[in-house]
């Protein structure tokens, strides 16, 4: 089955006001900025988006976030975006904030058909026990927080530890972008790229990959797809422009030394 799209345009045509959304990278590195880009020209808003980060003022998911596009983020980290954290703070914006770690397995779980797993992270914190700042009104009070979360003891080879239930996540739509994909939808991520792409990816219903090269199918050596194409529903090609359009979100370098003549 050809899943390939001819615009990241029509590829996110059904995405409405009010979707779900999984979207694939960590800081910059791996966002598929075409599709969000299209997401932003088609208008749709009052989105809820599960990603690691909210990219940062003007990239990434950064940009639908200036829009006002974004009502709910479900993350692990908020720097490096100052109108995130104005947002948050001044009541705009719904955050609930999730330990790395879990909310990557949150996802493969929901990817994988499993309804939630237990976790020692988080046991004897607000994480477990509720009350986290969900949202804020504009006087700074707190009027949505997290609930209190089932807790279990287990028996570890430490002896007996508690443990969180989390729940998995599932999405309407996951974004994601991969360096190699083909036309029935098998995925490769290159090198740090490969981040929560494969998560965002499992866990959506309808995913679409932004994809720098696309090749045939058959091209691509089975033990090395990431992603199988039984998880995607639609491909898009970049240009040579898109594929090199890559940002970097704090560039530190040091004064050349001059070399001894």
């Amino acid at each position: 089955m050809d899943k390939v799209v001819a615009s990241a345009e029509e590829a996110v045509a059904d995405i409405v006001s009010g979707s779900r959304l999984s979207v694939g990278g960590f800081g910059l590195c791996g966002i598929p900025s075409v599709l969000i880009d299209a997401v932003l020209a088609s208008g749709a808003s009052d989105l809820e988006a599960v990603s690691n980060n909210c990219g940062v003022d003007e990239w990434g998911l950064g940009r639908l976030l200036m829009a006002r596009r974004l009502r709910r983020m479900v993350s692990s980290y908020v720097g490096e975006n100052k109108e995130f954290a104005r947002q948050f703070l001044s009541g705009e914006l719904e955050v609930e904030l999730t330990p790395q770690g879990t909310l990557a397995e949150r996802m493969r779980a929901g990817g994988s058909g499993i309804a939630g797993f237990f976790t020692v992270t988080g046991a004897g914190t607000q994480v477990a026990e509720g009350g986290l700042p969900w949202k804020y009104d504009d006087s700074g009070n707190v009027i949505v927080a997290s609930p209190p979360k089932q807790t279990q003891v287990f028996e570890t080879h430490d002896g007996p530890k508690e443990f969180v239930l989390e729940e998995a996540i599932t999405t309407d739509f996951g974004l994601v972008r991969a360096w190699q994909g083909d036309r029935h939808g098998n995925l490769v991520y290159r090198d740090s790229a490969r981040n929560f792409n494969p998560l965002a990816a499992m866990c959506a219903r309808v995913t679409i990959a932004e994809v720098e090269h696309l090749v045939e199918p058959g091209e691509i050596d089975p033990n090395n797809v990431h992603t199988p194409g039984v998880f995607v529903q639609r491909v898009v090609e970049l240009t040579p422009e898109q594929a090199a359009d890559k940002r970097i979100e704090k560039r530190t370098v040091r004064a050349r030394m001059e070399t001894a003549q």
